[in-house]
């Protein structure tokens, strides 16, 4: 492209160099190519340019301005004494003319390209060289560059120098060549662009991390609510057909109980009520503890056992279910002993049609209005049937399959009775106590909470449903409990079990 006299980079004419000067053009072209960025800095760092040298032209320092440098523009070069051409003393850098004829050399080599900086106008300066000296390059230095070196076909003659100038042209006074010029914004960020190191992979708590941990409660407790609010609307339409109506009538949510059956609760069904749920709520904490404990603070060796050693945990938890077995057994032996058990017990095959009637009644919210003084709706005496005679035997027979109290040497039953099979067995059977308890204190508060406080904490009641309920006796006796409760959850810790524990074996904190 340059020989067709364009620029290769903006494709912009260029001036053709005078013949005169063929042999000079390839070192000042270079020259001025190098030394271009140097004048560009200036804000109008403009030169007349000599009659037998023209500047390569770049792109518009400004949009829709003309190529940079202008047109006549020029520079300077000193080379050394093995001159282009040789002339006169007398003759006149600025007057080429001037000079006598003389037979044309080719240059050897050019020593250096002065590029001139208009007056007012300084140079960047950056450190100094030496250390407490002046800022590098001085003050009124004139900005040089290298040329690569042109082979020579004849020695020079004797002069001692040969200049090629262009006088210096005005420029701004006070312009800072510190300051960016401005310019159009041609290119922007692509739609992934690179930020450096990519941010750490966040924390997850199973398979989400806490914000999305937080973004499925919120919408999955939305979802509920709204798929409860269905089920209500339907229930409560399927209700006001007539063959519902009539379901209604003839199964109410509760049986008749065979004759001779107990009304009322005595006061050791109270008693026992208190330890199985404090128990029961110390044996669940424990459990939990015992999931996520990765290096337990104590242990407890049993005595003349040294094989037994389990940690303080394991022990504080299999010590409740001991004392939590024995409290059950007191209750199934009282239960049958006072003919309680016809109250959580099924006696009879309508158990089911009226569970269902009464389930219904749960989901419209129209609850059934039984009293739980006097019996029981077919719900509440299938779960408690539940909880009693299957939950805590299934709870008993895993825990012992898991603990250090199963024969080691009984290979055979250990065989028939994996111990793998009982952990996938024992903690479902504990979240199911978990929502039995759950579900269970909420109908005692939605469904009159003075009167059931009444039945289960104080032992007082009547047949009568308006008895007893504004009498506050059973919740005092209820707020007492939930205090004892709590202090037992505080104290269950290895500073007040560790003392407990040595009355039984050796604690050892390894």
């Amino acid at each position: 492209m340059a020989a067709e006299g364009f620029d290769s980079f903006d494709d912009q004419p260029v001036q053709a160099p005078a013949p005169e000067v063929a042999a000079e053009a390839p070192a000042v072209q270079a020259a001025a190519a190098v030394a271009a960025p140097v004048v560009s800095r200036a804000e109008r760092a403009e030169t007349v340019a000599s009659p037998t040298v023209a500047l390569r032209r770049g792109l518009p320092r400004t949009p829709g301005g003309e190529p940079w440098p202008p047109a006549d523009a020029g520079a300077r070069a000193v080379v050394d004494p093995v001159a282009v051409q040789p002339i006169s003393a007398a003759s006149s850098v600025n007057d080429p003319e001037a000079a006598p004829a003389a037979e044309p050399l080719v240059a050897e080599r050019v020593e250096r390209v002065e590029v001139a900086v208009p007056s007012g106008i300084a140079l960047r300066r950056g450190l100094p060289r030496t250390p407490g000296g002046e800022p590098w390059p001085p003050a009124d230095a004139v900005a040089t560059v290298a040329v690569v070196p042109v082979a020579a076909t004849e020695p020079a003659s004797a002069s001692s120098e040969a200049v090629v100038a262009a006088s210096e042209a005005p420029s701004t006074p006070g312009t800072d060549i510190s300051v960016p010029l401005p310019f159009q914004r041609t290119v922007w960020q692509g739609d992934a662009p690179r930020h450096g190191a990519p941010a750490p992979e966040p924390v997850r708590h199973g398979p989400f991390t806490k914000g999305q941990w937080a973004g499925v409660v919120v919408i999955g407790g939305i979802a509920l609510l709204g798929a409860a609010a269905m089920a209500v609307f339907f229930v409560r339409w399927l209700l006001s057909t007539t063959p519902l109506q009539d379901f209604l009538t003839t199964y109410p949510g509760e049986y008749h109980l065979p004759e001779g059956a107990p009304v009322g609760f005595p006061g050791w069904l109270g008693w026992q009520h208190f330890f199985n749920v404090f128990l029961m709520v110390l044996i669940i904490r424990s459990g939990l503890r015992i999931r996520t404990e990765k290096r337990p603070t104590a242990f407890w060796t049993p005595r003349g056992k040294s094989s037994g050693k389990v940690s303080l945990t394991i022990w504080f938890h299999q010590s409740l279910d001991i004392l939590w077995l024995v409290n059950g057994v007191v209750f199934i032996v009282l239960l049958f002993a006072t003919g309680q058990w016809m109250r959580v017990i099924p006696t009879s095959w309508e158990v089911f049609p009226n569970a269902l009637s009464a389930i219904l009644q749960y989901i419209s919210l129209d609850w059934p209005t039984e009293n739980g003084w006097a019996n029981y709706n077919s719900v509440q005496q299938i779960a408690y049937f539940t909880t009693i005679f299957i939950a805590a035997p299934l709870a008993a027979v895993t825990g012992f399959r898991m603990s250090g109290m199963w024969p080691k040497k009984a290979e055979k039953l250990s065989k028939a009775y994996p111990i793998e099979w009982a952990r996938a067995v024992h903690f479902p059977v504990m979240l199911y106590f978990v929502v039995f308890i759950a579900i269970h204190v909420f109908l005692v508060f939605a469904t009159g909470a003075l009167r059931n406080l009444n039945h289960m904490f104080a032992a007082q009641g009547s047949v009568d449903p308006t008895a007893y309920a504004d009498n506050w006796t059973g919740f005092w006796f209820f707020v007492a409990s939930l205090v004892v409760i709590a202090a037992a959850w505080v104290a269950a810790r290895p500073m007040v079990l560790a003392p407990i524990a040595k009355l039984f074996g050796t604690v050892s904190s390894r």
